[in-house]
């Protein structure tokens, strides 16, 4: 299986120095992105997502050129569609636009050799198959079983939580409820769950951006985790069937006889969808509702608007910025003529800004009219297996959230993620002044 891994190599494989510095304020990035030639405009600069000053470059493609083609000295060229309705297209047609792993799979930083498959990264039917293999474990019987498991955890997380002084909300919070969610979806020891987190930051870092110094490592450390749930697999295999993840997959007709590089890459795809994006909505939302006081003040008033909250929350963060595919033939898209084997990124970052579409979309509006009107879970037949579950988690740590606490205050600036792909902060610091009257 190592074997496997070391010749597939990371997702990424580039220096953060071959990006132009970000502007560092929002106003000096629109000046930028609306001063230098459209033609050069490249959105895939992670240290643009590092400095959260990405929107103004997108909004004038939206504008001018909302189906976009640049050829990038790191990632090669590839097509940005910018507009809500064009990425619904472009999601829902995977006859021409594919997501197969052989063809480059779904990020734009996939090196050319191909990517690991994963059931995200491929066409029905393979895709159809074995999303249905796992989908057992977010239906609605599932979920009710777990929301009182949930909340626990979240009661007892929060209750642990320091008053009055200065803490990391991701590591403290955010972090650590996705992790015993995820360990408990994949049978997984809870003692161990933090492995997950960790396995989850590597498989989607960019070398020497704080997560990982080198390739190498990636393959090191992913490695252990292959290895690690190997183990789990042959061990799931040889029992009964059980209500986990791995065991679902080593049960399943149509799963149970995949290659070891297919089950290295569904594993990314459990650990990754199942952590990195709720974790990153959670530590969201408190980071809208501090930018937002007057919403942050509604939702104390209204309980009530949680659903609609979280909802906005997920609009507003998009923990995953874009998805790719790859044109399998020749299409006229929008009065572009995209070429077979173009990548084509489809920027759900920018989708969820379009005011074609989402009224002030720039703004945060926790009861908005059509607070579900969002791409951030993707749309057909790939939408997010997990969505309702993620929508869950958020749902109940803010109801336990205002239990307990009239305020949550940022007292400094969130320390964002080098990823063109996860949307995510490393730290972000908050102070909680008092506790409610028992």
């Amino acid at each position: 299986m190592n074997d496997t891994l070391a010749s597939q190599g990371p997702p990424v494989n580039y220096s953060l120095d071959v990006f132009p510095e970000a502007p560092a304020t929002l106003e000096a990035a629109r000046a930028h992105a609306y001063s230098q030639p459209l033609a050069e405009i490249d959105v895939a600069n992670p240290k643009l997502f590092h400095a959260d000053t990405v929107h103004p470059y997108f909004e004038r493609l939206r504008r001018e050129d909302p189906v976009h083609f640049i050829e990038s000295p790191t990632f090669g060229g590839y097509w940005s569609i910018t507009r809500y309705n064009d990425i619904m297209a472009v999601d829902m047609n995977h006859q021409q636009f594919s997501s197969d792993a052989a063809l480059g799979g779904i990020t734009i930083n996939t090196l050319a050799r191909g990517a690991l498959p994963m059931f995200i990264a491929m066409d029905p039917p393979r895709h159809d198959v074995q999303r249905r293999a796992v989908q057992p474990i977010v239906a609605p019987a599932n979920l009710r079983n777990l929301e009182p498991l949930i909340r626990s955890r979240a009661a007892a997380i929060l209750d642990e939580l320091p008053v009055g002084v200065e803490f990391d909300w991701v590591d403290k919070v955010s972090v650590e409820l996705t992790a015993m969610t995820l360990a408990t979806l994949m049978d997984f020891p809870q003692e161990q769950r933090r492995r997950l987190t960790r396995w989850s930051d590597v498989a989607t870092a960019v070398p020497g951006a704080g997560v990982i110094d080198r390739a190498e490592q990636w393959v090191e450390e992913m490695s252990e985790c292959f290895s690690t749930f190997q183990t789990l697999w042959y061990e799931r295999a040889a029992g009964p069937p059980g209500n986990d993840l791995i065991s679902m997959l080593a049960h399943g007709a149509e799963t149970r006889n995949m290659p070891p590089h297919e089950f290295q890459g569904n594993v990314v795809l459990l650990i990754v969808g199942g952590n990195d994006t709720t974790r990153n909505s959670i530590s969201g939302s408190v980071l809208a509702l501090n930018q937002n006081p007057e919403q942050y003040q509604k939702l104390r008033e209204h309980p009530e608007l949680i659903p609609s909250m979280v909802s906005e929350t997920i609009r507003w963060q998009t923990p995953l910025a874009h998805m790719r595919r790859t044109a399998v033939e020749d299409v006229e898209f929008a009065g572009k003529r995209i070429r077979k084997g173009d990548k084509v990124v489809m920027w759900y970052l920018s989708g969820n800004r379009d005011d074609t579409v989402i009224e002030r979309p720039n703004e945060y509006i926790i009861d908005r009219a059509r607070p579900r009107q969002h791409i951030s879970f993707g749309y057909g037949i790939h939408r997010c297996v997990g969505n309702r579950l993620a929508e869950l988690q958020l749902q109940i740590i803010w109801e336990e959230i205002l239990k307990r606490f009239p305020v949550i205050e940022v007292v400094g600036e969130p320390e964002r993620v080098y990823s063109t792909f996860v949307r995510g902060y490393r730290s972000l610091p908050v102070r909680i002044p008092q506790r409610r009257a028992a």
